[in-house]
């Protein structure tokens, strides 16, 4: 399998051509097996002929994942039979919302993986180990699993949690790379200097980073990459991915941004009124999935803000890159008159060398404003740390939140829940 599609060093001419003929091809698709589409271009009178271009796309609604959620069977385009794994993601109204994957699309993902792994160097011959969860209905660690495989490496399944047994698998079997929650390597360091673990003499020179932001706008690494690399010196790669997607966005060794596969999905960002922004802008990221199978999507906004960079990138692919997520649509914060999004109060608080665990809580005041209450664990009994953090703030992002100190043990199974396979440091009560 090649590994470094020729369609990725192709010219931005070539890529648009190539996506315009896979878009026909899925229109057709969509309007033969989809209900659900089916019923959109009919009650809006499009004509799929009509769609010829990428321009073109934007005669079609956008979709949203309530959209999904209420109609969750017309979506899919293949019987149930069909379909040989179950996935699902969270909804915004409450249920999760299910996906699930044919025959063609486990090969699909497992393709998607191999080729956005390999951006981060991962070959052939590689040992990896996956501390991550493959149950539970998540796609990621099953998608891992498959591209890992298709690359020809060998995976270690250790699966999220417990420092010791992820040091005893590392010195047992030599993996080179790591797929890993972020934060987590801090805990897994922490264990190791604990308890007189010669960490930076293991096997390990990277990890692929999930669920969690390791670079500022500009590509730099953030507080929390920086953390981990003054105590670790491994190279860490970011890598974006939905369920709803089924593609990732992987950096490679320059990393200067996700890399686009277009052969995989077509991508818009748009602004509030749904047009396209302006170059080196920031808007909402929405989709068009392509060679899915069972649950194709067709301009399905993410709801996540990113900017997209087009410029050519010294690894010789001519892919557009996203930048990392600077917040979740939904997730915007109006407090005060200053407009936040969480990755960046979670800077302020990796800041802090004395918090060994924090979660961020928003709800909404009587009189229908947003309110910010950071629970946080220390071991600083610093009287003034609370005051320090509450200052760091203000100097920061001009705001003053509310701060709670809370038993490490209580909130690490807060944040930490085993039914999530990432950390909750987030929790939006707002109505």
């Amino acid at each position: 399998m090649e590994l470094y599609p020729i369609i990725e060093k192709s010219t931005a001419e070539e890529i648009k051509k190539f996506q315009e003929s896979k878009l026909k091809e899925l229109l057709i698709y969509l309007q033969n097996h989809s209900p659900f589409y089916q019923k959109l271009f009919k009650e809006n009178h499009i004509d799929i002929n009509d769609i010829n271009t990428l321009e073109d796309l934007r005669k079609i609604p956008t979709t949203e994942k309530n959209d999904i959620q209420q109609n969750n069977n017309d979506f899919f385009c293949v019987p149930m039979t069909e379909i040989v794994d179950f996935s699902t993601t969270s909804g915004t109204l409450g249920d999760p919302v299910t996906f699930g994957l044919s025959e063609k699309d486990m090969e699909r993902i497992a393709y998607n993986e191999a080729i956005s792994l390999s951006c981060a160097g991962i070959s052939k011959g590689d040992v990896v180990q996956m501390i991550t969860t493959i149950d539970k209905r998540f796609i990621a660690g099953l998608a891992y699993l498959l591209g890992l495989r298709k690359i020809g490496a060998g995976v270690v399944r250790m699966g999220p949690g417990i420092p010791e047994l992820q040091w005893d698998s590392i010195f047992r079997y030599k993996p080179r790379y790591l797929i890993t929650v972020p934060s987590f390597l801090l805990k897994m360091i922490d264990y190791a200097e604990k308890n007189g673990i010669d960490y930076k003499n293991s096997s390990v020179v990277g990890a692929v980073c999930i669920g969690e932001s390791i670079k500022n706008q500009d590509f730099t690494d953030n507080i929390l990459s920086q953390k981990i690399k003054e105590r670790w010196n491994i190279q860490l790669f970011s890598t974006y991915a939905s369920t709803e997607m089924s593609t990732a966005f992987t950096e490679c060794e320059f990393q200067v941004g996700g890399h686009h596969h277009p052969e995989l999905i077509i991508t818009e960002i748009l602004d509030e009124d749904e047009n396209p922004v302006k170059e080196g802008e920031s808007g909402e990221l929405t989709i068009t999935t392509l060679g899915v199978e069972a649950l194709p999507l067709l301009r399905f906004k993410t709801g996540d803000l990113v900017k997209a960079h087009y410029e050519p990138c010294k690894c010789g692919r001519n892919t557009m890159r996203l930048s990392p997520v600077i917040g979740r649509k939904q997730q915007m914060i109006k407090y005060k008159g200053t407009t936040l999004y969480p990755p960046a109060m979670n800077d302020i608080l990796n800041d802090f060398a004395g918090i060994s665990c924090y979660q961020i809580v928003i709800h909404s005041s009587e009189i229908g404003l947003d309110e910010i209450i950071i629970k946080l664990s220390t071991e600083n009994n610093d009287e003034n740390f609370v005051n320090e953090v509450r200052d760091h703030f203000r100097a920061k992002l001009r705001v003053s939140p509310k701060i709670e100190i809370v038993d490490f043990d209580t909130l690490f199974k807060i944040v930490h829940h085993p039914n999530s396979r990432k950390p909750i440091n987030f929790i939006d009560l707002r109505t």
